[in-house]
């Protein structure tokens, strides 16, 4: 299971599954959501842009499992 941490408030879909080295552009991402090959929460992803927040686990059928967590701002 990969971890991908974020410092905002959400990632969309299609912007995890490239960070997270899952595809490599934007319509493969497309494509892959498209086929139902992609689940958030135990659920199928229908769009691309879905706001993935900390917490959210997407999974893939090939066996990938990626969660999301907040980076913590450091510092004063």
């Amino acid at each position: 299971m990969k971890t991908v941490m974020i410092h905002t408030e959400f990632i969309k879909l299609g912007q995890l599954l490239k960070l997270a080295g899952l595809v490599d552009q934007g319509s493969d991402a497309k494509l892959l959501i498209a086929s139902g090959e992609v689940m958030v929460n135990g659920t199928v992803a229908q769009e691309r842009g879905k706001k993935i927040h900390p917490g959210d686990v997407v999974q893939v059928k090939n066996g990938e499992t990626v969660t999301v967590a907040l980076k913590e701002e450091g510092g004063c």
